[in-house]
């Protein structure tokens, strides 16, 4: 049974471990917060640069999506529960520490890529790096503050994925404006580079000194009160073994942030939609879209968390997974219209919509995840979690968009392609949301049950 746990785990169980105090939760919050931002700004920069990654290296909109999705996607989505084991028995800051230095450094070597392949195993070294993140991320905050209470931290947390997305959108504007002004720069020990290319430098390079920084944070002590009786220990067949158990409870709620996190990624091909449609260039929405995320989507999930924590004080056990729903029936309409509005500015204001239901779903999906998680297997269920999701997201999102456009729509209708993907992916967890809540609140029952005992 629980008494069998092995590793740090099982040493931890024999006393049970108390909260940190509120400033440490939070200044881990805060960090890790900005290594996540960093992880967004590396991850989301190759979108903003496809028109001159396509221009130098001859690419079209089928291998960017490729690129996009799938190379990131191979070792972020497989590493996963690995990783995930690990982070339920080594010590995590250091952990989160490796990941940086990797993703950090294999963002700065895309610039150097001159060829479609090279590019390619530069993305997948990226997502090796990220993969290490979020499971040790929720594993820390989920250790340094009750159930009660971290509906704010998680959603500071995620926020960062709208910061992280924002910054890059502006870095990104930037360079293309730049980049009409030059055609290269000259780097020592590299030769003449293309805007583009500095990019990747200039956006990969300083992650390494926050990797420098993890190395010296103290991690909380694992929580071991949140133990399942219907675990006998914490290994990865016993992980897989309770989330099949359950698989239509997890299924049906994960399936609402996978939909969620196609979407996200399809939004890579936004600057060329925008460019070839309604004739935005590509550094107008890329300073239009980085204002627009770093007000809406922070703001969105910081609220969202609010409101969660609220409602679970209130009695309400289901918060988190009642405002998933709420940002997922705002996200799939507003995916779809803004494709066939007359002018830029109407289109873009629906994906601001949009923008909010994305940072909803975002901030909730892991949150109601958490409360329906026993402790000695979170990390490895929420290294499952952000698996399931991005194997969704970057293998469907980017690559169908790349595929409809080039194959059937024409690469000068993308905006079709676009508006296709959500309908695509999205009718059916819409159709399952009933199913959802009976099945998410059953399992809520089982784990106050196993509280109580």
């Amino acid at each position: 049974m629980a008494e069998t746990i092995s590793g740090s785990t099982s040493e931890a169980a024999a006393t049970k471990s108390s909260y940190p105090s509120a400033n440490a939760g939070w200044f881990l919050v805060i960090m890790l917060t900005i290594a996540y931002v960093f992880s967004f700004i590396d991850r989301y920069i190759l979108g903003l640069l496809i028109e001159p990654i396509k221009a130098d290296l001859g690419l079209t909109d089928e291998q960017i999506g490729w690129v996009i999705g799938p190379a990131f996607a191979i070792f972020y989505a497989t590493m996963g529960l690995p990783l995930g084991w690990l982070v339920d028995r080594s010590k995590r800051t250091w952990i989160v520490a490796a990941g940086i230095f990797v993703w950090s450094l294999a963002t700065a070597v895309s610039g150097l890529a001159k060829s479609f392949w090279h590019l390619f195993i530069a993305r997948m070294m990226v997502g090796v790096g990220e993969a290490t993140l979020s499971p040790s991320a929720m594993s820390m905050i989920a250790d340094s503050f009750p159930p009660e209470k971290r509906g704010k931290p998680i959603s500071v947390y995620v926020a960062a994925l709208s910061l992280g997305s924002g910054i890059a959108s502006l870095i990104g504007g930037a360079v293309l404006i730049w980049a009409k002004t030059t055609d290269s720069v000259t780097v020592p020990l590299f030769g003449a580079l293309a805007p583009w290319q500095l990019t990747f430098f200039a956006v990969g390079l300083p992650g390494i000194l926050l990797a420098g920084v993890f190395m010296f944070i103290k991690e909380p002590p694992r929580q071991v009160a949140e133990l399942d009786s219907d675990l006998d220990g914490n290994s990865i067949k016993d992980a897989l073994t309770y989330v099949s158990r359950r698989f239509g409870t997890y299924g049906t709620f994960v399936s609402m942030a996978a939909v969620m996190a196609i979407i996200a990624y399809s939004q890579g091909f936004l600057p060329a939609t925008f460019e070839r449609t309604w004739g935005w260039p590509a550094e107008k929405y890329a300073l239009v879209n980085g204002v627009a995320l770093l007000i809406f989507g922070p703001a969105t999930v910081f609220i969202t968390g609010v409101i969660s924590d609220r409602w679970t004080q209130a009695g309400a056990r289901d918060a988190s997974l009642r405002l998933l729903i709420i940002g997922y029936v705002i996200m799939i309409p507003t995916a779809i219209l803004p494709m066939f509005m007359p002018t830029p500015e109407l289109a873009y204001g629906f994906l601001i919509l949009n923008t909010i239901g994305i940072a909803m779903i975002s901030g909730m999906a892991i949150t109601a995840l958490l409360a329906i998680t026993p402790g000695q297997i979170r990390g490895q269920v929420v290294a499952l979690y952000y698996m399931s999701i991005s194997m969704a997201g970057l293998f469907l999102g980017p690559s169908s968009v790349g595929v409809l456009s080039t194959r059937v729509f024409g690469e000068e209708n993308i905006r079709l392609a676009m508006a296709a993907l959500p309908v695509l992916y999205g009718l059916v967890p819409l159709l399952l949301i009933p199913l959802s809540i009976r099945l998410y609140r059953r399992q809520l029952d089982h784990i106050a049950g196993q509280s109580n005992a």
